[in-house]
């Protein structure tokens, strides 16, 4: 490997140099995303080169290849697990600047974007084609939409319209050695194809391990007509659970399903008193999408079965009274921040996933390891495919509650595991659940691993990142 200068002075003459950045202060930038995990140690990489086309990406490759130095590729750092985070330095490669829509194909429902758009953008830009790209994260005016395919992103519509890697039809990608290529045909416009392994769910979810994706072609739908939202309160967490499991026996799935806690809902009332939501066990909110009548016939009949439970159901579909609702769910991320005076909350532990008829259970577990360790935990997230997002509430510049926080994030992967779950519903393994991998996936992690040596021998993609260092 070369030494820092030299490598600072090679990428300098390869590309422009307010490209490259490479003082302390510029790098320190990169040296975390929102997980926890990354603000504990300062991860510097040894420069950053920002890029905007496949050619630069493709030297850039090649050269760390013949150098063998680790990249680290990167979009927008919203992600809450230390996935673009250099921990063996090196070269860190900025995407999020790369935001081109290629192209806009109306007539063959799919669009073809560059890594560093993002989703909220790329809805807009869409929006007057009266299509929509559905993967819903809750950071989606931060989330790029490459980072959504590295880490196989979801969220608050998973439940009806699934993961992104559901849309994605082919890839671009520049491998470890520089090569180019492409996934789901050269020339392909077609919405489905079985031609050959499928590369392309590969490189879903692979966390810039493989590569650095660099064309991204997308299946995109119609967007509905209409919306209804529905907000159903409950005094007892197993009625909340018990409700949804009947929803979907009755042959229903509504666009979303969401859940807060009583900490959640009291957490939601304090950001915005206005809300003013009755502070009960759980609160559900069924937001219902389609044709106008469908709305209508779909909510009727989801209300009809909330109200067998709830304590109070309220069903909306006009515009203003539609917001008013659903920012009881939309502010939770910012609200928890507001549970404790002298307190925040952080991302750890944040992403488990259980089964649905499990989670009121879960919830309750998640309660007694906050008390065990004095962390209040707050809860809210996707019951309809039962991904909880825990909130654990700690200052962060107490030793003392670092130290019990992360064996709070420690009990509830444990958790999860022991439930029949998954350490991650949404957000990928970056490092900070690389410790549970083995236990999650046995021998199937290693197959992944002898995918990974085949794809980049060197071992010098995005380096501890869902396999331990020293693995090799």
């Amino acid at each position: 490997m070369v030494s820092k200068n030299q490598l600072i002075q090679d990428l300098e003459g390869m590309f422009k140099p307010e490209r490259v950045f490479k003082s302390e202060l510029q790098r320190y930038c990169y040296t975390y995303d929102s997980s926890f995990v990354s603000q504990q140690t300062e991860y510097y990489p040894d420069v950053v080169v920002c890029l905007d086309s496949t050619e630069d990406v493709s030297r850039l490759m090649k050269y760390a290849w013949d150098n063998e130095v680790p990249v680290t590729p990167r979009g927008g750092g919203s992600g809450q697990t230390g996935g673009s985070v250099a921990i063996k330095g090196g070269i860190v490669v900025d995407l999020s600047g790369w935001d081109d829509i290629v192209e806009i194909d109306d007539a063959n429902m799919q669009v073809v974007v560059r890594p560093g758009i993002v989703h909220s953008d790329l809805n807009d830009k869409l929006s007057p084609y009266c299509l929509f790209f559905p993967p819903d994260p809750g950071s989606s005016k931060m989330a790029t939409v490459g980072g959504m395919v590295a880490n196989n992103a979801s969220g608050l519509r998973a439940v009806k319209y699934g993961a992104t890697f559901q849309y994605v039809l082919g890839l671009e990608v520049v491998l470890p050695n520089g090569d180019v290529m492409k996934t789901g045909g050269l020339k392909s416009k077609a919405l489905k194809s079985v031609s050959g392994i499928d590369l392309t769910r590969i490189y879903c979810g692979s966390e810039g391990t493989l590569g650095i994706i660099t064309e991204i072609r997308l299946k995109v739908l119609p967007k509905p007509q209409s919306r209804g939202i529905m907000l159903a309160l409950f005094e007892k967490l197993e009625d909340s659970a018990l409700t949804v499991l009947d929803v979907f026996k009755a042959g229903l799935i509504p666009s979303g399903i969401e859940i807060l806690d009583d900490g959640g809902i009291r957490c939601a009332n304090i950001f915005k008193p206005d809300l003013n939501i009755p502070e009960v066990e759980a609160a559900i909110f069924f937001e219902i999408n389609g044709s106008k009548p469908a709305v209508a016939e779909e909510g009727a009949q989801v209300r009809a079965i909330a109200e067998k439970r709830a304590s109070s159901v309220e069903w909306a579909t006009d515009a203003d009274r539609m917001a008013k609702l659903w920012q009881g769910r939309a502010v939770i991320g910012a609200a928890s921040a507001r549970f404790m005076e002298g307190k925040t909350r952080i991302f750890a532990g944040e992403d488990v996933c259980f089964p649905i008829s499990k989670v009121p259970e879960a919830l309750r577990n998640i309660r007694s390891i906050g008390a065990k360790y004095n962390i209040p935990v707050v809860i809210y997230g996707h019951i309809g495919d039962g991904n909880m997002h825990t909130a654990p509430i700690m200052d962060p510049l107490n030793p003392d509650e670092v130290e019990r926080t992360h064996k709070v994030a420690e009990a509830i992967h444990r958790l999860a595991l022991e439930m029949g779950g998954s350490t991650t519903g949404e957000h990928g393994v970056g490092f900070a659940r690389v410790p549970y991998m083995e236990e999650e996936h046995g021998k199937a992690l290693d197959v992944m691993w002898a995918i990974k040596k085949a794809i980049d021998p060197k071992l010098l993609m995005n380096p501890g990142k869902i396999w331990k260092l020293g693995r090799e």
